[in-house]
């Protein structure tokens, strides 16, 4: 018997947030069945920081982002 796991698939996408420069923002998504979610910007891996907040529980993941400039957009 031989077969493959079927992959993680987003359940909920990301959804456009507006917020005020120099504020936070929380973007989150749901996948279907817990896996690793790596936040990126363009080709770019972003890394948890004072900037950057991943949090990540079962299927759902959030990504807050403090002191929003207009380069976050």
């Amino acid at each position: 018997l031989c077969f493959s796991a079927l992959p993680a698939l987003f359940k909920e996408e990301l959804r456009d947030e507006e917020a005020e420069e120099g504020e936070a923002v929380t973007l989150h998504c749901e996948l279907t069945k817990p896996a690793p979610v790596e936040w990126k910007k363009g080709d770019t891996a972003l890394k948890p920081s004072e900037k950057y907040k991943m949090r990540q529980k079962d299927v759902t993941a959030e990504l807050v982002i403090h002191g929003l400039t207009e380069s976050d957009a």
